[in-house]
């Protein structure tokens, strides 16, 4: 059902709607053959499948780091697949990005980084010279407690673990006050315990900001422990989208094939109870 339909019935517009997304690249291969996918209140959702179902370039074509071939992606109502280039900058300070390698300034503090989130509400001559307004100034600090980072503002990023480096990514993100956050295998660079701090981490900011996440991600046992909602897709289409108690031995098979999608699980940490509120690591 598109969106307009859904106004008309009295329904809430969805936060995000993806209809018939399609995506070919240029040496002829699909990565998507016609997605529909919406989220219509905040929720952590996981987007699992093998290397080359689509995973990333679902993500990435949402924000338009890759072009769509085909279909629309409206947040909030607005088409972003039809927006200019003016427009999409408007439309990526809505929406928060946390990428595997981080992607931060490695030579600038973690203040600097995460007061990066806020470079595109500020002028161009204030953003060289890093001058927010007081209360950006605040919200940094305060981001930075929340995610478990108190006292290192002053800290070059390069200096930083793998762990800490992606809760800068986390407050970064967040700086921008995004109407949603798109996360591209957040986890894969870190060792089990605090990738499951992260995705704790996450899901509780979901919760506390109301806004909603999708996480690309390899790790089935971790999406089934944190996700509120698993979408799995395969060779570029979705072969589920349920509750994660749902995903059981059938849809797997389904999703990965008869005896590959144990690969993905059967290294996975064990289901302990771990702090709400964890040290940073």
């Amino acid at each position: 059902m598109s969106a307009t339909s859904q106004i008309a019935e009295g329904k809430p517009r969805p936060i995000l709607q993806i209809e018939s997304l399609e995506k070919v690249y240029a040496t002829g291969k699909r990565a998507l053959g016609g997605i529909d996918l919406a989220i219509d209140h905040p929720q952590l959702v996981a987007v699992i499948g093998s290397s080359g179902a689509g995973k990333s370039t679902l993500i990435r074509c949402i924000n338009r780091l890759v072009e769509p071939t085909a279909g629309r992606i409206l947040l909030n109502g607005e088409d972003v697949v039809a927006l200019d280039r003016k427009g999409l900058r408007a439309a990526r300070r809505r929406i928060g990005m946390i990428f595997q390698e981080y992607n931060l300034v490695e030579r600038l503090t973690v203040m600097q980084n995460v007061l990066s989130g806020r470079l595109g509400y500020v002028g161009f001559f204030a953003s060289l010279r890093y001058r927010f307004p007081p209360e950006d100034i605040r919200g940094a600090f305060a981001l930075l407690d929340r995610v478990g980072l108190d006292g290192y503002h002053n800290r070059r990023a390069d200096a930083l673990s793998g762990g800490q480096r992606q809760r800068v990514g986390i407050a970064r993100a967040l700086m921008q006050r995004p109407d949603l956050l798109l996360l591209d295998e957040p986890t894969a660079s870190l060792d089990p315990k605090t990738a499951r701090q992260i995705m704790r981490l996450v899901k509780e900011l979901v919760s506390e900001r109301q806004t909603p996440a999708i996480i690309n991600i390899h790790d089935v046992a971790l999406a089934k422990a944190f996700a509120d909602r698993i979408v799995g897709l395969k060779d570029g289409v979705v072969a589920f989208d349920d509750d994660p108690a749902k995903l059981d031995d059938a849809a797997l098979a389904d999703i990965y094939g008869d005896e590959d999608w144990t690969a993905d699980t059967e290294d996975a940490p064990p289901s302990e109870t771990l702090p709400a509120r964890e040290t940073a690591s």
